[in-house]
């Protein structure tokens, strides 16, 4: 069976998709932020619970207080980058639940009133938004360069507060010269599926 979305669009999201390493000086508008969001909101989490947060880093105020936490590798990329994003897990995620679950707005209370509950589950839905976020880039016609390569608790302290876990930091815009290093190998099917 062949799938059904366009093979351009495929290649575009999937088959094309790498980590850009360098970017050009073309901005990533606010307007464009907004279509991504708006296009990988619908993206399914468990309940609904929406825990990602974003942090856009775009002053140069912000860029020195978020490039001193990179690991050595990651900061020049992340100094150049049009945009960078925080990818955050909210760890209060469940006080959007009876907008976000009307049918169901005792869900906040029935499943998610312990801290320890809510941690897990905001970093895996979370997780799974950030995976919708890397191709919503895409599907805008814009590279991405997710890293974790950095101190998690300094940018913790200096951008968010106790309630926010990060995920990921994600340099967003147009593919400099040389964005991409070679492709490495993936793992076949039957390496990675297994039917019982």
């Amino acid at each position: 069976m062949s799938l059904v979305l366009d093979p351009a669009a495929q290649d575009l999201l999937f088959r094309e998709a790498r980590t850009a390493n360098t970017f050009t000086d073309e901005p990533v508008t606010d307007e464009q932020v907004q279509a991504i969001y708006d296009l990988v909101k619908y993206g399914p989490t468990a309940f609904n619970q929406s825990p990602l947060r974003v942090v856009l880093v775009r002053t140069p105020e912000g860029r020195e207080r978020l490039v001193k936490h990179m690991a050595e590798g990651n900061r020049p990329k992340t100094s150049t980058a049009p945009l960078v994003a925080l990818l955050v897990a909210d760890n209060e995620f469940h006080e959007e639940l009876p907008a976000l679950m009307p049918h169901f707005p005792q869900a906040k209370d029935a499943f998610f009133s312990e801290r320890p509950v809510r941690e897990q589950s905001a970093a895996l839905n979370a997780g799974l938004q950030a995976a919708y976020f890397i191709i919503g880039v895409r599907a805008a016609g814009l590279a991405a360069g997710p890293m974790t390569g950095f101190d998690a608790a300094g940018i913790e302290k200096e951008f968010l507060d106790s309630d926010h876990k990060l995920l990921m930091a994600v340099n967003i815009g147009k593919p400099g010269e040389d964005a991409w290093f070679p492709r490495l190998p993936r793992l076949s099917y039957d390496e990675v599926v297994t039917t019982v």
